[in-house]
């Protein structure tokens, strides 16, 4: 049995042949070009599913089941991408479209969603019931698993934790409210803050590392605090606690088994994640009377969405 795994994102789209042990057989992208029509974007879904079924070597009757994973709000019964603010996606019946070609079941869910069961499923979340994955990005993406099942909300519009207040009238956001979390938390956050700390110390190795390298990444602050650099340590410890107070209160709401992290960000390893874990424990409700929540960096990193859009329809 086999079944098309695609996880739409904003820079490509994704896409692979799975059978139902989450063996992918196959992969694909192509560029997502944000500027197209939603019915644009449709033809390109389409035109990839089709090429990964035929380069796939198998025949279009025996695909088991097409999983999407999508960025925004996802109306998954009625198979509609209700809104996406950085797709040309508003109100689009996307199951609909691709029914027309494929005679299968078609499932659809929010991108961080999928990638949440996808490393329950097959990832570092194998074996957890209840499991939170924060994929820190262009924003922050975050996918919760209760009871091995994923928290949709209504109109599969909840779970996005990335857009809870952290700062009151804080930094603009581009879903249109101030002091959201991935304004803080995000590896674009990130990027902001260690240019902050370049220009008010010239000096400092982050300044030196950017001067070199000619521009500034995720990894800047990193590698400098790695080095011995007290501004990219002070940009670290900053960047920490904003990841933290985020997953602070999730902890608190959800108290899940893990927390695992993906995303660019979640490169840098145990040196982050320990950092993190550190201070979730500490100013978790209760403290250390409480479980203690692991923070773990997400294993499958871009084959999560993939691998979780196919347990869509792999589990049913």
């Amino acid at each position: 049995m086999y079944y098309l795994g695609i996880d739409v994102g904003g820079m490509s789209i994704k896409g692979a042949l799975v059978d139902k042990e989450g063996v992918i057989h196959y992969r694909a992208n192509i560029k997502t070009e944000v500027e197209k029509t939603s019915e644009e974007i449709l033809q390109d879904i389409k035109d990839l599913c089709l090429s990964l079924v035929s380069e796939g070597g198998i025949k279009i009757n025996a695909l088991r089941g097409i999983g999407i994973g999508i960025p925004g709000s996802i109306d998954a019964e009625e198979g509609v991408i209700v809104y996406s603010n950085n797709i040309n996606f508003e109100n689009v019946k996307i199951v609909e479209y691709l029914k027309k070609t494929f005679d299968c079941p078609i499932k659809i869910g929010n991108d961080a969603n999928v990638a949440a069961l996808g490393e329950m499923k097959y990832g570092s979340g194998k074996g957890s019931k209840n499991l939170i994955l924060v994929t820190l990005g262009t924003g922050v993406g975050t996918g919760i698993i209760v009871e091995s099942k994923i928290l949709l909300g209504k109109y599969g519009a909840g779970g996005e934790g990335g857009h809870m207040t952290l700062v009151y009238n804080g930094l603009p956001c581009t879903c249109g409210k101030k002091g959201c979390w991935e304004r803080y938390a995000s590896a674009t956050a990130l990027i902001r803050i260690t240019e902050e700390y370049s220009n008010k110390y010239p000096d400092s190795e982050v300044a030196k590392i950017i001067k070199k390298e000619g521009k500034i990444s995720g990894k800047t602050a990193f590698i400098a605090a790695r080095n011995g650099d007290k501004t990219g340590a002070k940009i670290v410890s900053k960047y920490v606690k904003y990841v933290a107070e985020g997953l602070i209160s999730l902890v608190n709401i959800f108290r899940p088994d893990c927390i695992l992290i993906g995303g660019g960000v979640s490169n840098e390893g145990s040196y982050l994640m320990k950092k993190i874990e550190r201070r979730v424990s500490r100013y978790s409700y209760g403290g250390s009377r409480n479980y203690k929540v692991p923070v773990k960096k997400a294993e499958l990193q871009n084959d999560a969405g993939i691998l979780g859009a196919a347990a869509l329809c792999i589990d049913n």
